[in-house]
């Protein structure tokens, strides 16, 4: 089956299909159409994602609903609302001309009475996250006594996001007599049990190794202990220059500084995790995949869903646990049958983890340098034209009197002239920078965690805070009295109250650097800053009296990781 006119699917899914530009199908679905269609047997399908599942499962069922039945008979299960969204899009798409077939998107963060109301409409498929599917079976809003088909979409995910006993409470609300078609890119022990359990001596379909990377992709790793990492991260988005691409990280909280970290310098990115609202989510998701940012920052969980096939890189900010995570992230990029690379920065201590890695997944990653100032403004010039040659369009017209006399010049000349004048910033930025692969790091070196450790306290760990922080710190000791007590003047000095303490993992360069940002308009004159007591839940600190309403106007649109700040005079 090399055309998608050999699966003997209907007319109309055909004509749907070949509008959308498909005519060779993928090695999952030469395997899976044929199956479906002529067979009654549950199926396991294990494939990566962007294989192109989604029509694998769709269009034969597709062929072989009732249009003139009012009754659920197609169930989709997926772990979040993005795939949710992505899948039922897709099925439209393909049902584009059979007129009389309704399919119905429910899940979270979304009016659950819009939905209600949508279902009264009479849909044949239903494609759902598990917690919005068991809300409605419990409004008996969901009647699933006709279902012939059952898809479990990206299993492995929705078990490890605890989704097992809704999944398996949702099953029991099926006919015994369906078909169950389990697909996804891992095999656990948990998708094994549930396999066991709710399928029927299941077919088994596998492409390719379910560790298997696309040879498209190139792999690299860059050493970097914590107090340089943010920095190792520029110049590697430095150092390529006209990137679309994801940086993973591990908690919501790492993933929301890295985003903070590379906005304040300049970058064209945000972040994507768990604390965000459904609102802030989709504008996130809008803008990149408008490309109206280029740099998404996110957790593995929070990408799910996301179907973008132009990805540049992928950046592991910090390792998975898991290597079949790895390989799942990397293979985001080099879709489309486009090249990819995907980067790795690590610390000293990680080099078990990333041995583990290699050795499971049998990837090639080879350790690079992190690149040097002179090497990244190479980059750049290769960049700017790069762009120059690929980007032909006229988005406006302009007076040609306007350009002056450049006789002076030679072509040579003026291309100089305009790259200092494009990248003057950032080469001002590294002229004086301290390269990073200067630094002694090896990846086998475990005598590095010690330093390391310490590192976490460095005036750097903050992301993008400047330079001048431990100056700032010596500032502030200069404020003590030698014997060690702080320098208490009442008259001249206003202490508050502060709502974030250590639970919040605020230290005190951190208390410096709100306070210093919260009252910066007056000129170059710095608040005097006195005691800084910080304890679990809360904290006090001292300042100069005609800082305090400045202070509080401009800390309340302040936040901290996150969270809003509050401070009150303290008695």
């Amino acid at each position: 089956m090399n055309l998608f006119t050999e699966t003997n699917l209907s007319p109309d899914i055909l004509k749907a299909v070949g509008e959308l530009g498909f005519e060779n199908p993928t090695e999952i679905q030469k395997q899976t159409i044929p199956f479906i269609l002529s067979d009654i047997r549950d199926l396991i399908a294990l494939a990566q994602t962007g294989t192109g599942k989604t029509a694998a499962f769709s269009l034969p069922i597709l062929d072989m609903i009732d249009d003139t039945s009012r009754k659920i008979q197609f169930l989709v299960l997926c772990p979040t609302r993005e795939l949710c969204l992505q899948i039922t899009k897709d099925i439209k798409n393909y049902s584009k001309y059979m007129q009389n077939i309704k399919t119905t998107a429910v899940y979270g963060g979304s009016s659950i009475m819009d939905q209600i109301r949508s279902l009264k409409e009479k849909p044949q498929i239903i494609v759902g996250t598990p917690g919005r599917v068991i809300d409605l079976i419990n409004r008996k809003a969901l009647d699933f006594s006709a279902i012939h088909w059952l898809v479990l979409d990206e299993a492995d995910e929705m078990l490890s996001m605890g989704f097992k006993d809704e999944l398996e409470t949702i099953m029991k609300e099926t006919p015994e007599t369906k078909q169950t078609f389990l697909f996804s890119a891992t095999m656990s022990k948990e998708v094994e049990r549930i396999s066991k359990n709710y399928l029927t001596n299941p077919h088994r379909i596998s492409v390719g190794s379910i560790n298997e990377v696309k040879k498209n992709i190139k792999h690299e790793y860059y050493v970097a202990g914590y107090r340089h990492k943010k920095e190792a991260l520029k110049r590697l988005i430095d150092a390529n220059p006209n990137q679309y691409s994801i940086i993973f990280c591990r908690t919501r909280m790492e993933t929301q500084e890295v985003a903070d970290f590379l906005m304040q310098n300049g970058f064209a990115a945000d972040a994507l995790h768990g604390d965000l609202s459904q609102a802030q989510r989709d504008t996130v998701m809008k803008k990149f995949r408008l490309k109206n940012i280029d740099i998404l920052v996110a957790t593995d969980v929070a990408a799910r869903g996301l179907d973008v096939d132009s990805l540049t890189h992928v950046i592991h900010y910090s390792l998975p646990d898991d290597p079949e995570v790895f390989v799942h992230r990397s293979g985001r990029t080099g879709r489309a049958g486009k090249d990819g690379i995907s980067m790795s920065l690590i610390k000293p201590e990680e080099s078990r983890k990333l041995k583990q890695i290699k050795s499971t997944t049998k990837i090639d990653i080879v350790e690079k340098k992190i690149p040097t100032g002179n090497e990244v403004i190479t980059a750049q010039v290769k960049g700017v034209f790069e762009k120059l040659m690929t980007e032909h369009e006229h988005i406006f017209e302009f007076d040609q009197s306007l350009v002056p006399d450049l006789s002076n010049f030679t072509k040579e000349e003026l291309v100089v002239q305009l790259l200092q004048f494009q990248l003057k910033d950032l080469a001002l930025y590294y002229k004086d920078r301290h390269d990073l692969a200067d630094q002694k790091f090896s990846a086998g070196r475990d005598d590095d965690r010690r330093g390391d450790r310490g590192d976490r306290r460095d005036r750097d760990s903050r992301g993008g805070r400047d330079r001048d922080r431990g100056d700032r710190n010596e500032r502030s000791g200069d404020r003590r009295e030698r014997g060690g007590k702080p320098k208490r003047k009442d008259e001249n000095m206003t202490r508050f109250f502060f709502n974030l303490g250590k639970k919040d993992q605020l230290k005190k360069l951190d208390v410096l650097e709100i306070i210093n940002k919260a009252t910066s308009s007056k000129g170059n004159k710095r608040a005097e800053i006195g005691d800084i007591e910080i304890l679990e839940k809360f904290s006090f600190f001292e300042i100069e009296k005609s800082y305090k309403n400045e202070l509080l106007d401009n800390l309340s649109s302040m936040k901290f990781k996150g969270k809003e700040m509050r401070a009150e005079e303290a008695n």
